[in-house]
């Protein structure tokens, strides 16, 4: 059976009964999307906290950088657009923003568990998501007052209304960072002790939202971080390291155990938020698919970067620049044609890989249970 939220309000909620499967049965209409997570799905969070975002990226749709990492629009960008919402403005970021429909809390850098590291370290930034979630209380409260406050409509147009935050989408997209630390440390028993408690931790900013109101969940899981070319570039790599897409067998190993205990735990949240509808949306099968059918799927090895330059063993990151000895300069500039490559930077992906995998995670084909986005507020039971 399928099980649909009509009502709202923390003590009494109205529900309607419906048979297996969404056709036939009326969109969710989701007014808003809250959003948690690090680079692959920051919005600008990253640029308003730590640095200015410089060219090329951005270059592809927004033809200025926009503080995403890639040269356009990421996966969440295509699911507020298959919404009908407008993209997220994030939350750090005090100009030119909207709140109206949403808020994006992603960060790059983050990590669902504080790590005892550093932005300037190696690049793990200190808005966790315990951090984020924080930031949300705070933004409910805060949004809700002066939306209430307010003596004319024109002061509240980038507010969002106190009635939607029930009826929002909240996503997570969050993990792969977690998994980097871990490869770090180059220490598989404390990587496999600590999963269980890094997925508890997101089972808990889950239960925290679900107790201020938030009913409609959607998850992703962590892609193959042994198929970014920056796992594959910087390391001395045997045959015998590598799957049958030339990925590395024991990084993706690690994503492939937490993405097991998260859908496990997400099972079980299903039984102890009675009210919540939670789906578990599998991003490693989509982006190890399109890595796998690369050349099929019109796009050049997945293994190359279209930004940065990675060649004669000099490394130049994406807009960056290397001064040389002899007065000249060496530039991370963009590829010719972004549309063709998979891997923007060497860890992010670029427009078109972003909207292929999205147009595969937002119609429930990858998804436990097996619903699109615009039902997920239709639980299962």
């Amino acid at each position: 059976m399928i099980s649909r939220a009509l009502g709202s309000g923390a003590g009494l909620r109205r529900w309607a009964q419906v048979g297996v499967g969404v056709k036939g049965f009326s969109p969710c209409n989701f007014r808003a999307v809250y959003n948690f997570g690090d680079s692959n799905s920051d919005t600008g969070g990253g640029s308003a906290a730590f640095w200015i975002a410089g060219p090329p990226s951005g270059e592809t749709f927004f033809g200025r950088p926009v503080g995403r990492g890639s040269d356009g629009r990421l996966i969440i960008d295509f699911i507020a657009e298959h919404l009908g919402l407008p993209y997220l403005s994030p939350y750090l970021d005090s100009i030119g923003t909207s709140f109206s429909h949403g808020a994006n809390f992603a960060i790059g850098g983050s990590t669902i568990r504080p790590q005892n590291e550093s932005m300037s370290l190696n690049g793990v930034s200190p808005f966790s998501l315990d951090i984020q979630i924080v930031q949300y209380d705070n933004f409910k409260v805060r949004t809700s007052y002066f939306y209430n406050q307010a003596k004319r409509i024109s002061h509240r147009s980038t507010l969002p209304r106190p009635q939607d935050f029930s009826k929002a989408l909240y996503i997570f997209d969050i993990g792969q960072n977690d998994i980097a630390a871990g490869l770090r440390k180059k220490n598989d028993t404390d990587f496999h002790l600590s999963v269980p408690d890094i997925v508890e931790q997101l089972a808990k900013a889950v239960q925290n939202l679900y107790e201020h109101g938030a009913r409609t969940f959607w998850i992703h899981n962590t892609g193959p971080i042994g198929c970014l070319p920056v796992s594959l570039h910087y390391h001395d790599i045997k045959p015998e390291e590598l799957d049958k897409q030339g990925c590395l067998k024991a990084q993706n190993d690690y994503a492939i155990e937490f993405n097991r205990k998260l859908k496990d735990r997400v099972i079980k949240l299903r039984a102890e938020l009675p009210h919540a509808a939670l789906t578990y949306v599998d991003i490693y099968a989509a982006k190890y698919k399109l890595i796998g059918n690369a050349k099929k799927q019109g796009f050049v090895d997945a293994q190359k970067i279209c930004c940065g330059h990675h060649k004669n063993g000099i490394d130049v990151g994406c807009g960056g620049m290397l001064p040389l000895p002899n007065g000249t300069q060496i530039f991370g500039t963009a590829c010719e044609d972004p549309a063709l490559y998979i891997n923007w930077d060497g860890i992010h992906y670029t427009e078109a890989a972003n909207r292929w995998i999205a147009n595969r995670l937002i119609n429930g084909s990858l998804s436990d249970p097996p619903i699109p986005i615009t039902h997920a507020c239709y639980r299962t039971s």
